[in-house]
């Protein structure tokens, strides 16, 4: 890993990792895009409690998301 540490994250701190050129709304539209064009991933998220209301990622949730989609 190139420094990238799985902890909790905030969306958007999350979202600006994977695409630091776009504003922090954007960023955040953008990986939920990614998220939602895997099924797998979606259905990870969904057995591992993922609730679209909160605010951050766990650990695991983002392990399942660096796990699919790369390292940001």
């Amino acid at each position: 890993m190139n420094g990238f540490k799985i902890r909790s994250y905030g969306r958007t701190e999350l979202a600006q990792l994977y695409n630091p050129e776009l504003t922090a709304y954007s960023a955040y539209r953008k990986l939920m895009q990614w998220i939602a064009h895997s099924q797998r991933l979606t259905d990870q998220l969904r057995e591992l409690g993922y609730d679209p209301r909160r605010r951050t990622f766990t650990p695991l949730e983002v392990k399942a998301i660096v796990d699919t989609l790369g390292e940001p």
